[in-house]
């Protein structure tokens, strides 16, 4: 029976010498001797790899910091040169601003004189009507004068209500962050082709008062103001203005009329 304890050999491996083991331990070295050989080469190979890897890398990173430091040299050169150029224009606007204050001063102590000057003016007239009307046929020839330039007066005062109304308007435009400049120049014009156009206006010469006022009217109220009215300055002067003078060119008118010459309606000065 056979010994399954030791098999044939089936030639699975040669037969046994006297120098078997040292065949099989070169057997052995030789692919050990090639994988020490191709890991070394591997490994040398990937360090050199991850060095260039790396290498690229520092080199990148040196040319987005030599970028990035180009470009910020060249923004703060930009934001300097801004900075200075915004206080060169902050100093113009604020010289601008006092002598625009200085003007306003200026024109607004001229209009109290002119007011002065008319409430005087009226006083006058008032005194020369009441010693007319009381010296019988003089006093109702300056009455019924006075009758027939009502109708007159009723004209320009309804014509500077009209004023006061789109003034209001004009000036809210003025003041308003969000209303376009077009806007407010269409108003303007509308204005000014109102006065001309209108019989009264042109009598009054109320084109150059809306210029000025269009030029130096600066004023507005506060940004959480609601009162359209609060903003403004020079048009309230010239509103009051307007409404002495048209009295006082009512006499002047009804004046003109009994002395037989065609009313004056020039300025008082």
């Amino acid at each position: 029976m056979n010994n399954l304890n030791n098999p044939p050999r089936w030639n699975i491996r040669p037969d046994p010498g006297p120098d078997d083991g040292g065949k099989w331990n070169y057997a052995l070295l030789v692919p050990m001797i090639g994988l020490a050989a191709f890991r070394w080469i591997w490994t040398r190979e990937s360090k050199r790899q991850i060095q260039d890897v790396k290498n690229k890398y520092e080199s990148d990173m040196a040319a987005i910091t030599r970028h990035l430091e180009l470009k910020y040299r060249d923004k703060l050169k930009e934001n300097h040169r801004t900075a200075a150029h915004l206080e060169v224009e902050l100093e113009k606007e604020r010289q601008r601003v006092q002598g625009y204050r200085k003007a306003l001063i200026s024109q607004s102590q001229q209009a109290m004189q002119e007011r002065n000057q008319l409430q005087q003016e009226r006083q006058h007239l008032e005194q020369e009507k009441n010693r007319l009307l009381e010296s019988g046929a003089a006093g109702a020839a300056l009455r019924e004068a006075l009758q027939r330039e009502e109708e007159w007066q009723r004209r320009a005062q309804a014509l500077l209500m009209g004023l006061e109304v789109q003034l209001v308007e004009r000036q809210e435009a003025f003041c308003s962050i969000l209303l376009p400049r077009e806007q407010r120049l269409e108003m303007e014009k509308n204005l000014l082709l109102k006065v001309v156009k209108d019989p009264v206006g042109a009598e009054l010469n109320l084109e150059d008062d809306l210029r000025d006022i269009f030029k130096n009217d600066r004023h507005c109220a506060d940004l959480l103001n609601m009162d359209k009215r609060k903003n403004g300055n020079l048009m309230w002067l010239y509103l009051r203005y307007w409404q002495l003078q048209v009295t006082l060119q009512k006499h002047r008118r009804a004046e003109e009329t009994l002395k037989g010459a065609p009313p004056n309606f020039s300025k008082p000065w």
